[in-house]
C-alpha cells in the first residue's frame, strides 16, 4: 500500500523525495481526490477552456463551481487563466503537454503562473505526456517544494502501460497528508507496480518509444497539412485535426468509421470541430491518412 520500491525507483531517476511522491490507480485517482480534498461547493477549480475534460468531471464530483479560461488558438494562455482567477478560485488545473490540444505550456510561464497565484491556491500540473517533450525543457519538480503545487505523471502514455493503472506525483507533505486520508489505502496492485517499476529500469527504451512516434507523428501530420488539412503542432502522442466546423468533422468521422478507422471527436471539450488521432501502427496510420486524402476531394467535388 505504499509502493515503496516504486517510489524509490522513482526517486531515483528524477531526484525528488520519495516521501513526496503518491501512486495511484492511473492520474485521474488522484486528479479526482485532490478535488475531492481542496475544493467543495463554496469555491471553484479553474481550467483552461479545453482542458483535459475529467478536470471538470472531477470539480462537479467534489460539488465545485468549474470556471475556464479562454484559450489562443488552442493554446493555453497564462494571461487569461489569471484574469480569471476568483477569490473563491482553489484549485487551478493544467495540463502540459495539453490533451486534446497537444500545445504545450512554456515552463517560464508555469513558473509566472505560479508566481502570480495567491499562495491559498493549489496548482495541479498534469503532465501525463511529460515524457514526450522532456528534451525541450528542465523539469518543474521544483516547484512543489514551494507547498502550493503538485506535479502528476502517468505511466499509461510513453511507458505504455495503460491498462495496468499507474500514476503518481509529487505533493507538498502537507498536502500528502490529506490526500492519503481520502485515497484508498490499496490502489495499486502488485502486477502493476512491478511493471512500473521495470519499465523504469530500461529508460532507453522509453525514449526511442517517444522518437519513434514523433518520428510516426510528424510524417502523418506532414501528409495531411499537404492534403489541407489544419493540423497544429503537437507535443503528445496524437495529433489534433480541425476542420471546417461540426458538421464537416462529423462526415470525415463517418466515413473512417464505415473503414474501421476511430479518431476521438472532441466536441466533450468545445471543440467539436476537431477530432483527435492517436498514434498507432504504420499501417494504420496509412489507412488512415488515405482515407482522410480521399475524403477530402470528395469534399471539393
Amino acid at each position: 500500500p505504499d509502493w515503496r520500491a516504486l517510489r524509490e525507483g522513482l526517486s531515483l531517476l528524477h531526484d525528488v523525495p520519495a516521501q513526496s511522491i503518491l501512486c495511484g490507480c492511473g492520474s485521474m485517482e488522484l486528479i479526482a481526490c485532490i478535488a475531492r480534498v481542496f475544493a467543495d461547493e463554496e469555491n471553484a477549480v479553474l481550467a483552461p477552456a479545453h482542458a483535459y475534460p475529467f478536470f471538470r468531471t472531477a470539480a462537479l464530483l467534489a460539488r465545485a463551481r468549474f470556471d475556464t479560461a479562454r484559450e489562443d488558438d488552442n493554446q493555453v494562455s497564462i494571461t487569461s487563466l489569471l484574469a480569471e482567477v476568483r477569490p473563491g478560485t482553489r484549485i487551478v488545473f493544467v495540463a502540459n503537454p495539453g490533451n486534446p490540444t497537444g500545445s504545450r505550456i512554456a515552463n517560464s510561464e508555469l513558473r509566472r503562473l505560479r508566481e502570480d497565484l495567491s499562495d491559498n491556491v493549489l496548482l495541479v500540473i498534469d503532465e501525463a505526456y511529460g515524457e514526450f517533450s522532456d528534451h525541450l525543457d528542465t523539469p518543474l519538480f521544483d516547484l512543489v517544494d514551494r507547498g502550493d503545487t503538485v506535479i502528476l505523471r502517468s505511466f499509461s502514455k510513453a511507458y505504455g502501460l495503460a491498462g495496468m493503472r499507474v500514476g503518481w506525483g509529487v505533493f507538498p507533505p502537507v498536502v500528502a497528508v490529506e490526500m492519503r486520508k481520502v485515497m484508498n489505502p490499496n490502489n495499486v496492485t502488485v502486477a502493476s507496480q512491478a511493471a512500473a517499476l521495470a519499465a523504469l529500469t530500461d529508460q532507453q527504451f522509453m525514449r526511442d518509444t517517444c522518437k519513434i512516434t514523433a518520428e510516426m507523428r510528424h510524417r502523418f501530420s506532414k501528409r495531411l497539412l499537404e492534403a489541407g488539412f489544419d493540423v497544429p503542432e503537437s507535443h503528445t502522442n496524437f495529433v489534433l485535426l480541425r476542420l471546417r466546423d461540426a458538421d464537416q468533422a462529423r462526415r470525415a468521422d463517418e466515413v473512417l468509421r464505415r473503414e474501421g478507422v476511430f479518431l476521438r471527436p472532441q466536441g466533450g471539450v468545445g471543440l467539436a470541430h476537431c477530432l483527435r488521432a492517436t498514434m498507432g501502427p504504420a499501417d494504420s496510420m496509412d489507412i488512415a491518412a488515405r482515407l482522410l486524402e480521399d475524403w477530402r476531394e470528395e469534399e471539393k467535388e
